[in-house]
This record gives C-alpha cells, structure tokens and sequence, in this order.
C-alpha cells in the first residue's frame, strides 16, 4: 500500500493560481483607473470571481480583526458580547443584499450587467477600505486622543473611495450614465431595506408557527397525559 502526501498541486493548478494572481493585483489598478478598469473587468475578463472571494474574505478578515485590536480609544467595544455569526453576517449580509437587489433593478432598467459581474464589481471596489483599514488599525494603537482625527480622516477616506470606486463600477458593468447609476442605486438601496422587511416578516412568522406548535403539542400532552 503506498500512501503519498497531498500537495496543494492535486487541488490547485499553477495556470489558476497565475490567473488569481494576475486578476487580484488588478484590483490595484481599478481602484486609480476605476472606469478603464471596470470595464475591463468585466468585458475583458480581467476579473475573477476567485479573486473577488479573496477582497471580500480580506474586508471580512479587517472587521473583525479591528473588533480585537483597534485601540480604545477609537472603538470601546465590549469583547465578551460579542457575537462572531452576528459580525461576520454585518459584513457579508450587505454585500449579497446589494449585489442582490441591484442586479434585480438593473435588469428592469436595461442593465447589461450579470449577477457575478456585480458582484465582482463590489468586491473590487472594496480594495482601498482594506488597504487603507489595515495600517489605519495598527496606527490607531499609536494615537493619542488628539490625534484620532487622523484616524477618522483615513477611515473617512477609504468609505468615500469604495462609494465612488461602486457607482464607477455600476456605470461600467451596465453601461449607464452617472445620473442613472445614482438612480439605480438609490432603488438598490431601497430594494435592500424591502428585501431585510420580507426576510423579517417571513421569519418571524415561522418563529411564530412553531411557537404555535410547540404551545399545541405542550397542550395535548399536559391534557392527555
């Protein structure tokens, strides 16, 4: 019997592990030529949905690192009441949701783009918050209380650049015009908050049939037995 060790090379080829390569440091190029680069993404298949998985897991990775390791005097969070499942769901919740629901919009409103294309699209334009938010992580620990607005300043900074770098995204992915790429996107947002009511509505409903249920059964069992 002869047993050999697995190697990354059984799962992983050298040609895809190139192209995750290539496709995620072109995510540094998107972000300071973001029309060229949004449409190349997608048109020209420079993107990759692998990579996007990687900006978005790095985003993740930030969130709740910061949770840790921000200094207090930033963010005075109390570790012990903290749920992991409920920060790790603030973080990707938002991001299928958009993706979700602006696909649903633009495909009513002419959009060319896919569903994977606009999800690639949000990833990538989440690359400077994660290049930005971790140094600005580590400096907070190195602030006094006066210095925090530097802190906020760069924070700031890379919020501002994803919003810009995802309405460039949009623009490209559906061939749009600015004024309609606002428009969509505010619809987005709406469809957003719709989508979470539904989600909350249904739940809470199953959560109420069960509790029927349960109480029903709990009933028959005290009368009969």
């Amino acid at each position: 019997m002869r047993l050999k060790k697995l190697k990354l090379s059984s799962f992983i080829s050298k040609e895809w592990l190139n192209h995750f390569g290539k496709t995620l440091k072109y995510s540094l190029y998107v972000i300071f030529h973001p029309f060229d680069g949004f449409w190349d993404l997608t048109h020209e298949k420079r993107g990759s949905v692998g990579a996007a998985n990687f900006l978005v897991f790095l985003f993740l990775l930030l969130n709740i690192l910061k949770l840790q390791f921000t200094s207090f005097l930033v963010s005075n969070i109390n570790l012990n009441r903290i749920n992991m499942w409920v920060e790790i769901a603030s973080v990707i919740a938002p991001i299928l949701l958009w993706c979700v629901s602006n696909w649903g919009f633009t495909t009513l409103m002419d959009g060319k783009g896919r569903l994977k294309e606009v999800y690639m699209g949000t990833a990538y334009a989440l690359t400077p918050m994660i290049i930005i938010g971790y140094p600005n992580m580590i400096l907070s620990n190195f602030l006094t209380i006066e210095e925090i607005t530097f802190y906020t300043f760069f924070d700031t900074l890379g919020m501002i650049w994803f919003v810009a770098l995802v309405l460039a995204a949009m623009m490209m992915i559906h061939d749009y015009s600015l004024s309609k790429t606002v428009f969509s996107s505010i619809l987005t947002l709406v469809g957003m908050a719709v989508i979470v009511f539904i989600l909350v509505v249904f739940f809470s409903l199953i959560s109420d049939g069960i509790a029927y249920f349960v109480s029903l059964y709990q009933e028959i069992q005290f009368r009969f037995y």
